[in-house]
C-alpha cells in the first residue's frame, strides 16, 4: 500500500516539477501492453471517444470506462466496478505508467500507442483450434491441479473462446495462431489474463499467465465431447443441515438474517460473491435484471460480499459502486473483509461443506430448504453453455415460484 502511495506521489512531484502543458487523450485506436516480466507483454485494445470516455474490446466484449481524470501531466483511468487503475502520463499521444490495484498491492508497468492490432501476425497457422479441449492446468504439481475445458473459434489466424472450469470461465479471450505459436489475452480491470502456446490439431502444450504475479503451464488435448463435472454437484449442506442461516450487516448497520419478515415464504437466491471478481461481475448483472422481472413473484435475492478492502468503509464503497454501476436492487451484505479466503468463507458458512468458488449460488425455497447449491458462473463469454445455463435457471426457479 504505500509503496503504490510513494509511486503515486513521485509521479505528481516529476509532473510538477517538469510543468509540462496538459496533453488529453485524443480520439483513436491504441494497443496497450502490460509487461508482466522481461519477456512477455500481455497486450489489449481501447478506443478513445473523447477525452473522458474510452471503450476497451476483448472479442465480443466492450467495456465503456468513463472514470478519467487528469492531473499535471498525467491521466488517471478507473476501470469500472472493480479498483483497478491505469496511471500515465501521456505525450505524443503515447501512454507511459502503471496498472495499479491498490489493495492487492500490485503495480504492472503499462503503455499505449495508437494502433489496432493486438498481436501481430507473420506466418499462416499451422493449426485450427476451433472446438473443444479436455484442458489441465498445473498438470505436473498435485497441490495446484485442475481441470477445465477450452472452448475456441478460428478464422484464420484469428482466435476467440475461452477456459470454462468448475468455478468459473477465464473471461472472452482474444487472440491469434502465428505459426505453431497461440496467443491469447483479456483485460477487464480485475484480471488480466495472457496465454501463450504451441498448438497442433490435436494438443496445445502451453503457460498461463494472471497478471505478473502467477503463472502456471497448462496442457490441453482435442475432445468434443469432453464435459466438465455438474456445477450443482461441487458444494452441498454437511450431513445434519437442510438450511442456511447467517446474519451480516448492509450498508446502514442493519443486520439482516433469513429468518427477517421480507424472506418468508419466498424464493431466496443467496448469492456468494466479492465485489473484485469478474465472474460475480457477469452473474450480479444477470441476476439483477431477473430479479427486476421476478420480485413482485414472490423472489428475494440477497448477495453475500467476501472482500479483500482492509475496512469496512472500503468494503461498503466498493458494494455501492457495484450496485450503482450494475442497478442492483437486491440488498448485499457484507460477510467478510481483509481477505477473500474460501475456507474464511466457509468458516462463515459452517453448513456447506466448502466454498470452493466466487460466486456460488444457494437457492432456497419457500420453507427455507436449501434445494440446490450452484458453484461458479458460466458467463457470456461462454456462449451455449451460457445459454444452457440460463434454461435451466429460469426453469428451475420457475418451479420453486410454483410451489
Amino acid at each position: 500500500m504505500h509503496k503504490i502511495l510513494a509511486l503515486l506521489a513521485i509521479t505528481l512531484i516529476f509532473s510538477c516539477q517538469e510543468q509540462s502543458t496538459q496533453e488529453f487523450l485524443s480520439y483513436g485506436d491504441y494497443r496497450a501492453e502490460l509487461q508482466i516480466n522481461d519477456t512477455e507483454v500481455l497486450p489489449f485494445t481501447f478506443k478513445v471517444k473523447d477525452a473522458n470516455n474510452l471503450t476497451v474490446f476483448n472479442a465480443e466484449e466492450q467495456i465503456e470506462v468513463n472514470e478519467i481524470e487528469y492531473r499535471n501531466d498525467s491521466v488517471f483511468i478507473k476501470m469500472p466496478v472493480f479498483e483497478a487503475l491505469l496511471s500515465a502520463k501521456v505525450k505524443n499521444e503515447t501512454l507511459t505508467g502503471n496498472f495499479i490495484i491498490e489493495g492487492k498491492d500490485r503495480v504492472v508497468p503499462f503503455k499505449a500507442k495508437k494502433n489496432n492490432t493486438r498481436f501481430n501476425v507473420e506466418a499462416k497457422a499451422e493449426a485450427n483450434i476451433t472446438g473443444n479441449w479436455e484442458t489441465i492446468f498445473s498438470p505436473e504439481t498435485e497441490a495446484d491441479k485442475y481441470i477445465a475445458k477450452g472452448v475456441f473459434k478460428q478464422n484464420g489466424n484469428q482466435v476467440t473462446g475461452t477456459f470454462l472450469t468448475e468455478t468459473g470461465d477465464y473471461r472472452f479471450l482474444e487472440g491469434v495462431i502465428n505459426g505453431a505459436d497461440l496467443k491469447l489475452s483479456t483485460f477487464d480491470g480485475a484480471h488480466a489474463f495472457l496465454f501463450t502456446g504451441k498448438v497442433t490439431d490435436s494438443t496445445i502444450n502451453g503457460t498461463f499467465y494472471s497478471g505478473s504475479h502467477w503463472k502456471e503451464p497448462f496442457t490441453a488435448k482435442r475432445n468434443e465431447s469432453y464435459q466438465l463435472p455438474s456445477a450443482d454437484a461441487l458444494t452441498f449442506l454437511n450431513e445434519g443441515y437442510d438450511s442456511l442461516a447467517f446474519t451480516f450487516p448492509d450498508a446502514n448497520g442493519n443486520m439482516i438474517s433469513l429468518a427477517d419478515q421480507r424472506f418468508k415464504n419466498k424464493v431466496v437466491l443467496v448469492q456468494i460473491m466479492g465485489t473484485w471478481c469478474p465472474n460475480c461481475l457477469d452473474e450480479s448483472k444477470y441476476y439483477a435484471e431477473f430479479y427486476k422481472e421476478n420480485k413482485d413473484k414472490g423472489l428475494e435475492v440477497v448477495a453475500l460480499a467476501f472482500e479483500y478492502a482492509k475496512t469496512d468503509e472500503k468494503a461498503f464503497a466498493s458494494i455501492k459502486r457495484l450496485q450503482d454501476r450494475v442497478g442492483i436492487t437486491y440488498p448485499i451484505l457484507l460477510a467478510q473483509t481483509g481477505t477473500t479466503s474460501k475456507q474464511k468463507a466457509q468458516e462463515k458458512l459452517p453448513m456447506l461443506n466448502h466454498v470452493l468458488s466466487y460466486p456460488t449460488t444457494v437457492f432456497v425455497d419457500k420453507k427455507g430448504k436449501v434445494r440446490k447449491i450452484h458453484t461458479g458462473f458460466n458467463g457470456p463469454a461462454t456462449g451455449e453453455k451460457f445459454t444452457e445455463f440460463k434454461t435451466e435457471f429460469k426453469a428451475f426457479v420457475g418451479e420453486l415460484l410454483a410451489e
